[in-house]
């Protein structure tokens, strides 16, 4: 079966077969026929098609996609060119700006993050429209620990960048000595000046 389109779905194809990736499936299909959900469904696995596993260096991993008009792209935390920037990723980008000492993207879509293999990982796929969390706990938790699992057993010298606590124990079980993994405080407003700034993640993954 083919879902994804590159190497990942032979790491993943035991998952496809599982019961809850049909379940997961149908219910997905289902809100996409009948609400408005984000992203658009043509990139709801955008970020694991822009990332083959034998190219990927990098695993950013988020939490939701953002549930406003126009937002959600497929990557976490980007947004297409044109659209404002979220706060996180304005928190992001000025980390990076004083990290590396250069200027801030110039814009939200970080499709050249991906062409250098950085996977932008959300662990929840899909939303509905202005309902946060919506399509929590139906399945994309579980498959998207199944493709940090598969990575940890297909590669090393990857390097994790875990922000906030619901990275962190995501990304619980990544073997420290095999890998680099970074952990940080989220780069929300809520979060990002107890640890986010100054972690100099961006330097260090370099």
């Amino acid at each position: 079966m083919t879902v994804i389109g590159n190497d990942w779905d032979e790491r993943l194809r035991p998952e496809y077969d599982k019961p809850y990736f049909d379940a997961l499936s149908r219910a997905v299909e289902a809100e996409y026929r009948t609400q408005r959900v984000y992203p658009p469904k043509a990139d709801m696995y955008r970020a694991l098609q822009a990332v083959p596993l034998s190219k990927l260096k990098v695993l950013i991993i988020g939490q939701d996609p953002y549930h406003g008009e126009g937002q959600a792209n497929g990557m976490a935390f980007a947004v297409h060119k044109g659209i404002k920037l979220p706060p996180s990723l304005v928190n992001i980008f000025k980390e990076i700006a004083d990290d590396l000492q250069k200027p801030a993207p110039p814009d939200g879509d970080l499709t050249r993050w991906a062409g250098q293999g950085v996977l932008l990982l959300n662990a929840t796929l899909t939303v509905r429209a202005h309902q946060a969390g919506s399509h929590q706990n139906k399945g994309w938790e579980t498959f998207t620990d199944a493709v940090i699992h598969r990575l940890a057993e297909a590669r090393n010298n990857i390097v994790y960048l875990l922000w906030g606590a619901y990275a962190q124990k995501k990304g619980a079980f990544i073997d420290k000595r095999r890998n680099l993994v970074l952990t940080s405080a989220h780069p929300s407003p809520l979060s990002a000046y107890r640890g986010f700034f100054g972690n100099k993640h961006f330097s260090k993954a370099n």
